[in-house]
């Protein structure tokens, strides 16, 4: 049996007190905005609420749902969200694969790698990257916020390396037996890959899920918003003057909720999808898919 010294164990209690204090320090914020969400007016303007709602009601919420600027936001941001991580994985992947090959697979292997790692290095700026979006007769469309980003550098530099640490025997193997590049790439990488690229479609999905500024530059019109978009011009700027177009019954139900109570259900309900995704693709991250895979 392995004996730990009193040191070692020492400094082992003290990382789990750590991280249950970070992870505290994370959760208490989350909970906080829930409980704000769920409560009266009352306690929340006067300060009551902190881990648990106060003057249980759903008046917040019923108002955030029937909203209909927050419906159209959030239909908007669900199609970039969908479009995206799409539009992304795709030309990742198509990226990817053939840069990770040996020198003589692919003529100018160096020239476009170097060419896409300047790309992490330096940028246009944002007039030209506005310029080159409104000449191409984007603006105001929701094709503006993915085609701007459509090739993620840093996504391709991610599954490019993890497609190398791949056993090259297996694609050897596969080219003896008459398989293709499609069908490596298909039946071979892509199924091996299933932790690099669960990993990469979070990290792109979370990216446009929070994306706000270029629906802020890229957007002529407010009703156009994502969702974040909508939420930073509400609740950082506290600009309502854009979305006057509240009839009476919405007034009355307005009248009903806090500012606080309000923007907390909206933040929360914002949240949610992100929080609901992330339990399912959790299980590959630690994954080792290509143990065994390669006997001899």
């Amino acid at each position: 049996m392995h004996h730990r010294s009193f040191g070692g164990k020492l400094f082992e209690g003290f990382n789990y007190v750590f991280l249950v204090a970070c992870a505290l320090l994370c959760i208490f914020p989350i909970i906080h905005v829930f409980a704000v969400s769920f409560s009266s007016s009352t306690a929340a303007a006067s300060g009551q609420v902190t881990l648990w709602p106060v003057g249980f009601n759903l008046s917040s919420y019923k108002y955030a749902l029937n909203n209909p600027q927050f419906l159209a936001s959030f239909l908007v941001t669900l199609k970039r969200v969908a479009l995206g991580v799409s539009v992304n994985m795709l030309l990742t992947i198509f990226a990817a694969y053939p840069l990770s090959k040996e020198r003589g697979d692919l003529f100018g292997r160096n020239v476009y790698s170097w060419y896409l790692f300047i790309t992490i290095i330096f940028s246009g700026g944002l007039i030209p990257w506005y310029m080159t979006v409104n000449q191409l007769g984007l603006m105001d469309s929701v094709w503006a916020l993915i085609l701007p980003g459509a090739l993620p550098v840093f996504n391709v530099l991610i599954l490019l390396n993890f497609f190398r640490q791949l056993p090259k025997e297996i694609g050897e193997s596969a080219f003896i037996d008459g398989a293709g590049h499609w069908s490596i790439l298909g039946r071979i990488y892509l199924p091996l890959s299933k932790p690099a690229l669960a990993t990469l479609v979070l990290f792109t999905c979370v990216g446009h899920w929070n994306s706000w500024f270029d629906g802020l530059i890229l957007m002529s019109s407010p009703h156009h918003y994502p969702l974040q978009s909508y939420l930073q011009t509400i609740i950082v700027n506290r600009d309502m003057s854009l979305f006057t177009t509240a009839s009476q019954e919405e007034l009355k139900a307005l009248s009903q909720v806090s500012d606080r109570t309000l923007k907390s259900a909206q933040i929360f309900i914002a949240a949610a999808p992100i929080l609901a995704v992330y339990p399912f693709l959790q299980k590959y991250f630690m994954k080792g898919i290509v143990m065994g895979s390669v006997k001899g």
